[in-house]
Order: structure tokens, then sequence, then C-alpha cells
């Protein structure tokens, strides 16, 4: 009897329940904090994109639905903050949390006017704290 091919979908952890179909885009240039991100979000069952800088972030915001974007504010070609000016200019809605190394109160305050749901410092916040508070808004 012939051997059953294997399926890609093996690699991908299995999905919690609930949270199936659930899409986050992290954007994010330190390549080691995306891929941590990515995995911890993959083992809890969501599905993951990645960018690591702030124009190719923006044309797959623009280009696909996301439940949650995971944004940092300092990055190559397009900053956080212009990132969400454009996505708030296009009429794009989706929560957003900043994870940032700028702890200033008008870096948070100006975060929440254009619309960011959260704002998390990235030294200070384990990856844990992270993904509960995405839990909690989706």
């Amino acid at each position: 009897m012939p051997a059953k091919p294997q399926s890609a979908d093996k690699e991908k952890p299995e999905a919690k329940p609930g949270r199936e179909g659930k899409k986050i885009l992290i954007v994010e240039d330190e390549r080691p904090l995306a891929h941590a991100l990515e995995l911890k979000f993959q083992h809890e069952g969501f599905d993951t994109t990645v960018c690591v800088n702030g124009k190719d972030a923006l044309e797959e915001a623009l280009k696909n639905k996301y439940d949650m974007i995971l944004l940092d504010l300092i990055m190559p070609q397009m900053d956080g903050f212009t990132f969400m000016e454009e996505l708030k200019s296009r009429k794009k809605n989706c929560q957003i949390i900043i994870l940032s190394n700028l702890g200033q109160d008008e870096d948070r305050t100006r975060s929440k006017e254009l619309g960011a749901v959260d704002y998390f410092v990235k030294s200070n916040t384990p990856i844990t704290d992270i993904i509960k508070r995405v839990k909690t808004a989706l």
C-alpha cells in the first residue's frame, strides 16, 4: 500500500479554539523579535504575516484584512505614525497595538490619537503580556 503524502499543514501548530482564522500583521524591523512574535502567535493559533518596514506593511494592510496589527514606531522606509496616518486617511480600520522602544508620554498620546488600542514599551514587556492583550482584544 503506498504511503500517504505528508501534508504541509503539519508544520503549522494546531489552532487553538476560537482563534482560527484571526489574522495578525506583525510590523517589526528587529528580525529576532519579529520571528519570536510570529512563532508565539502561531503557537496560539493565529495566522501571522511579518513585514520589516513600514512601506511594505502599508501595502500589505491595504490589500488584506487583519484583525490586529502589532506595530513598531521606528522603522525603515515609513515610521509607525505615518503608517497609522495613511491607514486612517484611506479609511482602513483595524485594531493596532504599538510595540516600541519609545516610552515618552507624547508618543503614547499621539499613538492613541491615531487609533492605537494599546501601547507597550518592548524592553519592558514580556511577549506573554502582548499575547494576553491581543487575546483580550480579539
